[in-house]
């Protein structure tokens, strides 16, 4: 089991000249543990069918504690991106709030292009740890402006439209909509689209437009916060994205595999993480089934393209998520607890329930599975620090 830094081929310092995973596409599932992705293969494909994102050839499990047992997404995230155990809603930045590389900004350094795709804000905890460092995650225009100064991310696709424009200059997105009306542009930092524009952004805010686009640097804001509403089932919950992760992914793709020196693409599903907080079973599944549709492009890409590693794990399990069989019995108790269900079974007349034990985030062990270029290295139980770690030797760079 690979346990430190270990340079590929002897190469030292910042020589890059391994030729292993020149593209990198990681896929999180944000809070999609492993009883998740059964629930969604269950529901999918059958008892013996395989989902996208299970049908590659390596697995393993990652521990996912940060400096506290149960870790949050900017936590996780960090120690994913740059290899270090952090607190909780520290992004980017290491224990003694000093900031911490990401293997997007060496990717960037080893002249590759980069990009940002999630159903959340773009500025949520996840993307941001890949390309941005602040003591708090709730900072989020800080975050935003440091994508376009400082990372300089090419591409940058999801919502969070509110934090990108100053209180009481709303954008495409009308602040106050009937689904949620406590959703209101909140900037801190002035107009980030316009200054994004000047930065030579080329900012769409639908899908009609973002296909449009023919390679270059693209900002795409799709909603105001999150692309979809969390609420308790039956009360204004909606899984709706006005551009689907699966077409946020192949535009992605497309535009950032014109660089001959590869390109790193982290890709998120959030909706795998909001409904659970919210024990909301079924638009779990159902977002989990939309992260597995965006997983067969990169899939594609990756068999056309055998330089290119795809890895889809978590950054932490939500809700205590349990499979059960379809009975009377309620184990969970009343409220947005209680079991969720029947869910059929594909290609089959069985079903089964859903059933919760926290409305939080769990410390259990979450799993990553991998194909393509250096997928081999992703085989047995880790630290989620090994992600990075692991990454920087198939890049031949010395930690």
């Amino acid at each position: 089991m690979f346990t430190g830094m270990v340079s590929a081929k002897g190469n030292t310092g910042n020589s890059h000249t391994s030729t292993k995973a020149k593209n990198v596409i990681l896929f999180v599932g944000d809070g999609m543990g492993i009883a998740q992705r059964d629930a969604i293969r269950l529901n999918t494909v059958g008892v013996n069918g395989k989902l996208q994102m299970d049908d590659m050839p390596y697995a393993a499990l990652l521990r996912t504690h940060s400096t506290a047992p149960i870790t949050d997404s900017a936590a996780a995230g960090t120690a994913i991106a740059s290899g270090v155990k952090t607190y909780n809603g520290a992004v980017g930045m290491d224990a003694n709030k000093k900031a911490v590389k990401t293997v997007l900004e060496i990717a960037r350094d080893m002249g590759k292009s980069t990009g940002l795709v999630t159903t959340s804000q773009i500025t949520d905890a996840t993307p941001a740890v890949f390309a941005s460092h602040v003591e708090n995650r709730s900072a989020q225009s800080d975050i935003a402006k440091q994508y376009l100064e400082n990372t300089k991310v090419d591409v940058l696709l999801g919502g969070g439209e509110d934090f990108w424009y100053p209180a009481g200059k709303p954008g495409a997105y009308p602040d106050h909509p009937a689904e949620d009306t406590t959703e209101e542009s909140k900037g801190t930092q002035g107009n980030l689209v316009e200054k994004a524009k000047k930065l030579g952004y080329q900012y769409v805010t639908n899908n009609t437009e973002l296909q449009k686009i023919k390679g270059g640097k693209i900002l795409g804001l799709f909603a105001n916060e999150e692309m979809f509403q969390q609420k308790p089932e039956g009360e204004g919950d909606l899984y709706n994205p006005v551009v689907s992760l699966q077409d946020m992914t192949k535009k992605a793709i497309d535009t950032l595999s014109s660089n001959k020196k590869g390109f790193f693409l982290m890709v998120e599903e959030e909706g795998t993480d909001e409904m659970a907080h919210q024990n909301n079973a079924k638009l779990t599944i159902k977002s989990g089934q939309e992260l597995d549709k965006a997983v067969g492009v990169a899939k594609a890409f990756a068999k056309k393209h055998p330089d290119t590693l795809v890895l889809v794990l978590a950054d932490h399990e939500t809700g205590g998520f349990t499979i059960e069989e379809v009975d009377d019995k309620d184990e969970s108790g009343d409220g947005i607890s209680k079991e969720d269900g029947p869910f059929s079974i594909a290609n089959s007349k069985d079903q089964f329930m859903v059933d919760w034990t926290t409305s939080g985030h769990t410390g259990v062990d979450i799993p990553l599975t991998a194909m393509g270029s250096g997928a081999e290295l992703f085989h047995g139980i880790y630290e989620n620090t090994y992600v990075h770690d692991a990454l920087l030797q198939l890049w031949g760079i010395k930690k």
